[in-house]
Formats: structure tokens, C-alpha cells, sequence
């Protein structure tokens, strides 16, 4: 099967070799790398530049946010499999894309996620989120995949659409509730760690947007239908306490 990797890119000078090297040191054969930066300014073209021969679709131009340059990506794949890696994040290890594409092929899956590690600008792991395979209903109790690990048959964007923009920090769990809740497709939930993803995140920088995601979590929630949003948008952040306890553990 081959495997379409999309890495959105905007001012990532600091961490984008590293994320383009744990791509291409992946172990399985056939991958499609594609690049899509919004009009960096800090050097990250360049950075780019020098791994060409090893990318399948560069493109550089402004764009609408995260989730419009994923679209733009998703659009011009040709993968079986779609997944996403963040120009901060580095996939763990060499046989990150061989296991996801055994995952959907001895499953008979639509969608695979995994485990991630959430690391410190040091390399030193903050956070293990460790997911679970997860039945339809667990969505009403705040489950979600974590989406750095989140990967799909491609057909499912033509079935079913793609990010909406309208979800603003949302639109990642909006598209995967969409997906394995609203649609029910099968998902297989693949207990390896595949990302470490460095900590941060916009949504998470002041109370001011913390508010603002919890309201994009609970319009998600409202478009498809989770039967009591109100409490699954409460439970969704308390559903990362045990990450920190496995840490301790």
C-alpha cells in the first residue's frame, strides 16, 4: 500500500530536518512525501530545498491556516493511506510506516492511530498519551485519537469530506468524530508510539484560547451529533490526566 505523508510547514526552521529525516529513514517502500508551506520567511525553503530529491510535491504559497494547507496536501495525493506529521514532530522510529500499513492491511481498516509521546524542546517526554481501541460510544465519553497518529484510506476524504475551516483548533477532532463516529467506519487502534510531537500548541497557550477550543470542541460536537456535548466537552481535557500519571508510573 502506499502511504501519502502530508507535513504542513510555516517558519519551522528548527525542527524541520528532523521531521523530514525521520520520513525518509522509514523503512517502507513506498511512500509519497508531500510539503506544503505557507510562505515561510526564517530559512525553512531552503531547509527544503535540500532534501528535494526526496520529496514527491513541494509547495509554497499563503494559505488559510494548518488545516487548509492539509487539504491543499490531501488533494494532491495518490496514496491508499493519508496521514499527517507536523513540521515540530518527527515520527519515532523507522518502522512507524510498514506497522501502520500491516495495521490496514491485516485489519481490514479505514483508519489506524496509535500512541505519541509528547517531548520538551530537550528531547526528555513530558507526556505518553497512550490511546485504546476505541467503540463508537466511546466518543460520547471524550475519547478522541491522538491525530498526530492518525491515519486513512484516502477515499474516505471523497466519501466524506475534508477538514472544515469553520472548526478553527477543532478541525481535527471534528474530521475524526465525522469520520469513526458520525460515519462509523472501522477503526484499529495500533499500540506502538508513532510521533513524538513536541509540547505547545496554540490552543493551549492562555485561558483566552483555551476557552476559544473548548467552544470549537463543543460545535464539533454539536454538528455530529454526540448525545450530551456539554459533558463530553468536559471530559475530553480530563481524559489527558493519565498521561502524566503513566509517566510517574
Amino acid at each position: 500500500m502506499k502511504v501519502s505523508l502530508i507535513t504542513v510547514v510555516y517558519n519551522a526552521g528548527g525542527t524541520l530536518a528532523r521531521c523530514i529525516d525521520s520520513v525518509i529513514s522509514q523503512n517502507h517502500p513506498d511512500i509519497e512525501y508531500i510539503i506544503i508551506d505557507g510562505g515561510s520567511t526564517d530559512g525553512s525553503l531552503q531547509i527544503i530545498d535540500q532534501y528535494r530529491d526526496f520529496l514527491s510535491v513541494i509547495i509554497s504559497e499563503p494559505d488559510k491556516g494548518i488545516y487548509d494547507a492539509m487539504n491543499k496536501g490531501i488533494m494532491r495525493a495518490t496514496g491508499d493511506i493519508v496521514g499527517t506529521l507536523n513540521a515540530d514532530d518527527a515520527l519515532a522510529d523507522s518502522d512507524v510506516l510498514a506497522a501502520v500499513v500491516r495495521s490496514f492491511e491485516l485489519q481490514n481498516a479505514d483508519v489506524v492511530y496509535g500512541n505519541l509521546n509528547v517531548i520538551g524542546p530537550q528531547g526528555n517526554i513530558n507526556r505518553r498519551w497512550i490511546s485504546k481501541q476505541c467503540v463508537r460510544n466511546s466518543f460520547n465519553w471524550g475519547f478522541m485519537p491522538p491525530h498526530p497518529t492518525f491515519y486513512c484510506k484516502r477515499e474516505l476524504f471523497g466519501k466524506y469530506g475534508f477538514y472544515s475551516l469553520e472548526f478553527g483548533s477543532a478541525a481535527d477532532y471534528e474530521l475524526m468524530l465525522r469520520f469513526m463516529y458520525k460515519h462509523d467506519v472501522k477503526g484499529y487502534f495500533l499500540n506502538k508510539v508513532l510521533v513524538s510531537m513536541l509540547a505547545g500548541g496554540v490552543s493551549n497557550s492562555s485561558l483566552k484560547n483555551r476557552i476559544k477550543a473548548w467552544n470549537f470542541d463543543l460545535k464539533a460536537m454539536r454538528h455530529n451529533h454526540i448525545k450530551i456535548p456539554v459533558l463530553t466537552v468536559v471530559l475530553k481535557p480530563l481524559r489527558k490526566l493519565h498521561q502524566f500519571l503513566k509517566l510517574k508510573a
